[in-house]
């Protein structure tokens, strides 16, 4: 069993929220899951349209565009969102699934071939990057500058100056796309309207931006843990390739026991019983994820766990757009992984970890060498 043990039981159990010091910010952390749903729902009490400070840590440093459709609220969320939704639907389409298979295979192959890997950044990372040409509509060449930027666009590396190479490269993609317009990501959002308008350049930097920040390393830490898991459990994939299905519900699974972004923040336009106004909340999808009045024996990854109300993908109108194109990715590994026989042994593993104020939550991992074998 890998040791990921829950830093906010304690709190969860005692009180209703975690006060956390962020930058001399005091911010309270909702803790459980009903809270959390609701507090989702509500946005006139918890905005999220608070221009880079939808995560805890303010990104006024690393970015200069605020974020479509996340740091909105409905309604013009809703008019926001509905612009880009229908490529984020894509990965429910058959010919999508195929081309997924068809990535994730050709990965599973490499690796078998090589024996050996660091999972988060020779397999996972390529992974999603390649599969997020998929989505977006861009050339597969397009993953090799996505890769180079390392896992996170801004956190891995010296984030200001990583931010305005961001920038600079969705801007060139904006102008490519009105060049040669077609139905890729940047030249929708160059022929979409807003509430009966053209997007202004700021606002298509904004989806841009939020695409590559927001679709990355979420997934790239929860790929790293699917084998994580399977080395740690050799039934899981013999499990999986005499039950096909079970793929379904160990992603669910693998989504809320990673849960890779810890929380997110809310901003409250006026006095609410948690938080003044104009100050902020947070909500914690991880402490929601081990609740054990949903979850019973929390800590533990159980592949055929249902019901499995997890918030790992958020919740209420701001849920994950990228939700569907994580989905595949991880069924199609689990299910590729299984019918490959593979086993999977851990070399060496160095965990990551984040604090928020006086909590220490383990995070993923930094690093992680597997050796990877086919039965014969």
């Amino acid at each position: 069993m890998i040791s990921t043990p829950d830093p906010f039981r304690e709190a969860r159990e005692t009180s209703l929220t975690l006060p956390v010091d962020v930058n001399g910010e005091t911010i309270p952390l909702l803790l459980r899951m009903q809270d959390i749903r609701k507090a989702c729902k509500n946005t006139g009490d918890f905005s999220s349209a608070n221009p880079f400070h939808i995560t805890l840590e303010p990104e006024t440093r690393v970015r200069s565009y605020r974020q479509f459709p996340i740091e909105s609220d409905p309604p013009e969320h809703t008019d926001y969102r509905a612009i880009v939704e229908p490529l984020f639907r894509r990965p429910e389409q058959p010919a999508y699934a195929a081309r997924i298979e068809e990535l994730v295979r050709r990965a599973v192959t490499a690796a078998l071939e090589a024996g050996e890997l660091e999972v988060v950044r020779d397999f996972a990372l390529p992974l999603q990057s390649r599969a997020l040409t998929l989505l977006l509509g861009l050339p597969e060449s397009e993953a090799e500058t996505w890769i180079s930027w390392g896992v996170h666009v801004f956190h891995d590396g010296d984030g200001g100056q990583k931010g305005k190479v961001l920038e600079a490269y969705t801007a060139a993609q904006f102008e490519r796309a009105a060049r040669e317009p077609g139905e890729d990501f940047f030249s929708v959002l160059n022929q979409a309207r807003f509430q009966g308008r053209p997007l202004s350049f700021e606002e298509k930097q904004g989806f841009a931006n939020l695409a590559f920040a927001g679709g990355r390393d979420t997934v790239i830490g929860t790929v790293t843990r699917i084998f994580a898991e399977a080395a740690n459990d050799p039934k899981l994939l013999p499990g999986i390739r005499a039950t096909p299905d079970l793929a379904d519900s160990a992603v669910e699974e693998i989504v809320r026991i990673t849960t890779p972004l810890t929380a997110i923040s809310r901003t409250c336009p006026h006095d609410t019983a948690v938080q003044k106004a104009g100050g902020r909340i947070g909500l914690c999808w991880a402490s929601a994820n081990r609740e054990e009045r949903f979850f019973p024996e929390p800590d533990r990854f159980q592949a055929d766990r249902n019901p499995n109300p997890h918030v790992g993908f958020g919740f209420g109108p701001h849920n994950c757009l990228g939700a569907p194109h994580a989905r595949l990715l991880l069924r199609t590994l689990f299910r590729i992984l299984a019918e490959q026989d593979v086993t999977l042994r851990i070399q060496t593993q160095e965990l990551q970890f984040e604090q928020l104020g006086t909590v220490t939550r383990p995070n993923g991992f930094q690093r992680l060498r597997i050796k990877i074998t086919k039965q014969l």
